[in-house]
């Protein structure tokens, strides 16, 4: 989920106890490096290997870290692109903490994002998922994303993805009632604009911050927010704050070619994401929303 600010923070030394000893390892130094304002995140070195640690203070910290291992676990399984290997997850005195193998990145060129368009089309035709939704509940951000399974993809989308962040932003205050639309002319819009859809499996939360390409080249992503849905999700949100390379999209259109409609599809797909930031960040991104919604909904 894109985030709107970075804090700094040093890892304390209880902290840093409690990795030594889940690890076995002698901790040289630490830095506070770029993880988001949901979690605070450090590099952490040894005599000879380096860590990535994120640690989170709040009562949900644990089930969060647990929901993304699940989800990195998912992504791992279908052997189409890079994954971090998880090392450990624990509880600590206010929170928990997450720690997994630290990539070594670069910057991304063409080609890079052209393998990262072939392995994401890779990982959405995979054909194992019957049904819409995940075996869990997970998080998008920090708030609750609810994957209770579905046969059909336009119940899924309404009563899983849009119905519970329009409610939560009218309970806020954030979206009034008038604003919101009625549940039969969500279900009747989507019905009309979504084609016939196979589940895929999705990272759920693609923006560019998550995912890297490791040194070597490796495509890698991280901080999933994993279902099985449309695939089109996915692609709508990579273009939501400005979008990817082009090569990226060409190159995953070589193997999933573009459907009829997929522009409308993109809009109601960057609705959930808009909501959520909406919900998470304020009414900066009402107007957003609200210019969907009118567009489609009202």
């Amino acid at each position: 989920m894109k985030t709107d600010a970075y804090l700094s923070f040093r890892m304390d030394n209880a902290l840093k106890e409690q990795i030594e000893y889940l690890l076995c390892i002698k901790i040289l130094t630490t830095r506070a490096i770029s993880g988001g304002d949901i979690s605070q995140a450090y590099l952490i070195e040894t005599e000879s290997e380096r860590f990535f640690c994120k640690v989170q203070r709040s009562k949900n910290a644990f089930d969060m870290f647990q929901a993304e291992i699940e989800g990195l676990k998912a992504l791992k399984a279908s052997n189409t692109i890079g994954v971090p290997q998880v090392l450990t997850c624990n509880r600590t005195d206010n929170g928990a903490l997450l720690i997994l193998e630290y990539i070594d990145r670069k910057t991304p060129n063409i080609v890079d994002f052209e393998n990262l368009g072939f392995q994401l089309a890779a990982l959405h035709k995979m054909g194992d998922n019957k049904t819409f939704g995940f075996e869990r509940d997970n998080f998008i951000g920090s708030l609750p994303q609810f994957n209770k399974k579905s046969d059909n993809w336009v119940d899924f989308y309404v009563q899983e993805r849009l119905q519970p962040q329009l409610k939560m932003a009218m309970d806020s205050g954030r979206l009034n009632a008038a604003e919101i639309p009625a549940e039969s002319k969500l279900f009747s819009r989507c019905t009309n604009l979504f084609p016939n859809i196979k589940p895929s499996l999705l990272h759920g939360d693609l923006w560019s911050g998550n995912f890297l390409i490791a040194s070597n080249g490796q495509p890698y992503l991280i901080d999933p927010a994993v279902y099985a849905g449309h695939n089109e999700v996915d692609l709508a949100m990579t273009r939501l704050f400005g979008g990817f390379e082009e090569r990226f999209y060409d190159a995953y259109h070589e193997i999933i070619p573009k459907e009829t409609g997929e522009k409308e599809r993109c809009e109601i797909y960057q609705l959930y994401y808009l909501l959520v930031h909406l919900n998470l960040f304020g009414t900066s991104y009402k107007s957003s929303v609200n210019h969907i919604l009118q567009r489609y909904f009202h």
